[in-house]
Order: structure tokens, then sequence, then C-alpha cells
């Protein structure tokens, strides 16, 4: 019987174009990785969900009125969630969602690679999903450390891809991803 799959889009809104830290220039190879996702998803009929981040006041609230799908991406969502927290598992209603819905594998996608994507993904697996994740159909931002070293998006994608490989999730292509769980070799 196969594992019962969604696909989570994760914080992909409008917000972070109002944010200091946007970078346009990584926006169209996203937006083509993650559209493909999403439409890959449909077509298989694994169920697409969508997670919004808000807050109270500022461009992640919903009265900013960019608590929206980042364009040009289209999606039509099967469910809906917003979250307060880093995890789209904590108190969004997402896991019981999962849960009641039969799911047991998702593919992890959206902004931000390293913060709500990654904490997702970690969160996921803790709970017993199994997990892809899908790090070109992830979207972050140059970060500076402590040291005044400058991480590119590049490098910091690279960065969570490593943490995260084979103890927290399977790193896969949107290809991969949607091709189903790996075949596990017979005993």
């Amino acid at each position: 019987m196969p594992t019962k799959t969604a696909l989570l889009v994760i914080d992909a809104q409008e917000s972070f174009r109002h944010r200091p830290y946007f970078r346009a220039e990584d926006l169209p190879p996203y937006i083509e990785r993650q559209q493909a996702l999403i439409d890959g998803a449909k077509a298989a009929g694994i169920p697409v969900v969508q997670v919004f981040h808000v807050e109270e006041t500022g461009v992640f609230s919903e009265g900013s009125g960019f608590v929206v799908p980042l364009a040009p991406l289209r999606i039509e969502p099967d469910a809906v969630f917003r979250k307060r927290r880093h995890s789209a598992l904590v108190g969004s209603g997402l896991d019981v969602w999962l849960i009641e819905t039969g799911i047991r594998r998702l593919i992890v996608s959206g902004i931000r690679t390293e913060q709500c994507c990654e904490t997702t993904t970690r969160h996921a697996s803790d709970l017993g999903f199994d997990v892809d994740y899908v790090g070109e159909a992830t979207l972050t931002f140059p970060m500076t450390d402590a040291n005044g070293r400058t991480w590119s998006a590049a490098e910091i994608r690279a960065r969570t891809e490593l943490v995260l490989a084979g103890r927290f999730a399977r790193i896969a292509t949107v290809g991969e991803a949607l091709a189903g769980p790996p075949v596990k070799a017979a005993a």
C-alpha cells in the first residue's frame, strides 16, 4: 500500500517582498521549481497544503494585505493553514489534519530554506513522518553571521541540505519527490 503523501508549500507569500533582506535575483528559479512541484503534485493526486506565516503587526499581519500567495505562483490548495511559529506543525492545526487525512509522508518546500522549511522538516521527522525536503523548491536570502561573514543563499541551502540529509529527510529534486519514496531493497 503506497504511503499517503502531502505537499507543504510553506510561507510562499508576498510578505517577503516587503522585508529589507528580500532579493529578487533567486526568485525566478525558485518560482519555476515551486510551480513544477505544485503542478506535479496536483497531477499525481497529492494534496497541496498552503501554509502562511502570520503575525499581529507588520507585513506578516493579515491586515497588511501581503499574506497572499507569492506572485506569480499559481496555487489552488487542498487545505490552508496559518502559523505563528517556525514549524508549520505548531498551533496551526496542520498536525491534526495530517493525522485525520492519513498522511504519513510530507514533501517540504517554500520560504525560508533554513527557517520555517528546515524547522518543519525536523519537527515532522521527530513526529514520525517520512519527509522529502526539496531544496530546489525553497527560497532564502543572504545572511551575515556574528563574525561578519555573509553567507549566500546557495551556501545556506547547501548547509540546510547537509544537516537534514539522512537524519531528518531525504533530500530530493522535484522529480524525485513526485516519483514517491525510494524503493527499499529486499533483505
